[in-house]
C-alpha cells in the first residue's frame, strides 16, 4: 500500500466514483472535488501527491485550475479530456499539465500513468544532494529545480524541467523517442503521439527567447540531441 494522496477533480459523479474506488483499491488515498474552486481549496488544505483533473468543470475550468495549481506547486497533474484534438491536448500541456488522458479511458491505463508520474516525483524527492548541471551557457540546479540560460531564469513546467534534465544528463548524445518516452513517462504512448514534439517545442521557445542559438537539435528519423549547431 502506497498511501499517496491523489486529488480527483471530476464533476461527473459516476466517473469520479469509479476513479476514487479504483484508486482506494490500489492503496491510494483518494479525495474528490466536483468543481474548480473546490479543487483549489482541497489542494491548499491537504496538498496531494498527484492531481487527476478534468478539463470541463463548473465554477472554474480545468485549464485555469491547472494554471493556478502550477503557479505554486510542482505537483504532477494528469488531465482528463473528452476531446482528442491536438489543440486541446496542447492547451492542457501549455497550462502546466504533465500528462493527459482522453475519455473514455481504460482504468489500467490511468493507473499506469499515475504510477509513472508518482515514480518520477518520488525520484526527485529522494534525489539527495544538490547537483548543478552545465552545458555551455545553460545551467540546471537539481535542488531548486531551476534552470538558467546566460543568467536568465527559465520558467519551466515540471515536465519541461524533466525533459531538459534528461538532455543535460546526456549531452551530445542522441536520445531516441523510445528512450525519452521510457524515461519521462514510463510507458508506451503509441506511435501516433506527438507529446515529445510538443515539449521540445516548448523548451526551445524558452531556451531561445532572447535569440540564443538552438541547443536541442532534431535528429531526423531518430530523436533529439543537446548539442551546439
Amino acid at each position: 500500500m502506497s498511501g499517496e494522496i491523489i486529488l480527483v477533480v471530476e464533476d461527473e459523479t459516476k466517473i469520479a466514483d469509479l476513479i476514487r474506488r479504483g484508486l482506494i483499491y490500489e492503496g491510494y488515498q483518494a479525495q474528490v472535488a466536483n468543481d474548480g474552486p473546490g479543487a483549489l481549496t482541497m489542494a491548499r488544505d491537504t496538498p496531494p501527491e498527484l492531481v487527476i483533473l478534468d478539463v470541463m468543470l463548473p465554477g472554474l475550468d480545468g485549464l485555469e485550475v491547472c494554471r493556478r495549481l502550477r503557479a505554486g506547486s510542482d505537483v504532477p497533474i494528469l488531465m482528463l479530456t473528452a476531446r482528442d484534438a491536438v489543440r486541446d491536448r496542447v492547451a492542457g500541456l501549455d497550462a502546466g499539465a504533465d500528462d493527459y488522458l482522453v475519455k473514455p479511458f481504460d482504468f489500467d491505463e490511468l493507473l499506469a500513468r499515475v504510477r509513472a508520474l508518482l515514480r518520477r516525483r518520488g525520484a526527485r524527492v529522494e534525489g539527495g544532494a544538490t547537483e548543478v548541471l552545465r552545458f555551455g551557457d545553460l545551467s540546471l540546479n537539481s535542488a531548486t529545480r531551476q534552470a538558467t540560460r546566460n543568467g536568465r531564469l527559465l520558467d519551466l513546467t515540471a515536465k519541461e524541467y524533466d525533459l531538459l534534465e534528461l538532455f543535460m544528463r546526456h549531452p551530445r548524445q542522441v536520445l531516441t523517442r523510445d528512450v525519452i518516452y521510457d524515461q519521462l513517462w514510463g510507458y508506451d504512448f503509441g506511435g501516433e503521439s506527438n507529446i515529445i514534439e510538443v515539449y521540445v517545442r516548448y523548451l526551445r521557445s524558452k531556451l531561445e527567447a532572447n535569440g540564443e542559438p538552438r541547443l536541442i537539435q532534431t535528429i531526423r528519423g531518430v530523436g533529439y540531441a543537446l548539442r551546439e549547431e
